[in-house]
């Protein structure tokens, strides 16, 4: 599975540490740097997924880090500003910020611009095209009808149970955590019991499985989530 790398570039340790912690614990790698300078070259890396850049920086202010990034790059930026002047936020996004978020802020917030910005960059680099028909094994998944078909037999799916399919096979060969499933599959306001997931794997796996005690196909990797593999995996 490849996790997202934000890079926070932030001289406050104070701040630093909560946010790279909150960052960290919901699977995200995190580089930090607490200079503009180090910062710059960070963010510049091929390995960045998303940049948090403070505007009060030593050597570098936020600004002309944020310059030099949109030079070459066009990584998503959430400017963390401790300035109230609406004027200030707003040059922010004139020099190429993609969002801002006033100091002092929430970790839930925090977090929610981070996956905001991290869904766009998914559907930046996404395909344009999908294939619709899917075929792995002996199970044959065509997207736009909405159908499976084990072998020549058609599955009768109800709705989550067909989500948890297409995100899986669109995942295959991943891990993909539970915290994932929920978030797209049942939203992340989601606040019924847990197990439901449970459930509908049980479900899923007595439907495309030849033997769902034993399951080849939707693996469990246990305490992080599930794994869709072809039958000819080892």
């Amino acid at each position: 599975m490849t996790l997202s790398t934000v890079v926070l570039i932030e001289d406050d340790r104070l701040i630093a540490g909560p946010v790279v912690r909150a960052l960290e614990g919901r699977g995200y790698n995190v580089l930090t740097a607490t200079n503009g300078e180090s910062g710059l070259s960070t963010a510049l890396s091929p390995a960045c997924d998303l940049v948090l850049l403070d505007i009060m920086l030593p050597e570098m202010d936020g600004w002309e880090v944020c310059k030099a990034i949109r030079r070459t790059s066009v990584v998503p930026i959430l400017m963390l500003t401790a300035l109230s002047d609406e004027v200030d936020r707003v040059l922010g996004l004139e020099l190429g910020a993609d969002d801002y978020l006033p100091k002092p802020f929430s970790t839930r917030e925090l977090l929610a611009r981070v996956k905001a910005l991290l869904r766009r960059v998914e559907f930046d680099r996404a395909p344009l095209a999908q294939p619709s028909l899917i075929a792995i094994d002996d199970l044959t998944i065509d997207l736009d009808r909405r159908t499976v078909h084990k072998r020549e037999d058609e599955l009768q799916l109800r709705f989550k149970e067909f989500e948890l399919l297409s995100l899986f096979v669109a995942r295959a060969g991943e891990v993909v955590t539970r915290a994932e499933i929920f978030d797209q599959i049942w939203g992340t306001d989601w606040l019924g019991d847990m197990r439901t997931l449970d459930v509908h794997i049980r479900w899923l796996r007595e439907k495309i499985e030849d033997d769902p005690g034993n399951p080849r196909h939707i693996q469990t990797v246990r305490g992080v989530g599930y794994r869709f593999a072809s039958g000819k995996t080892p």
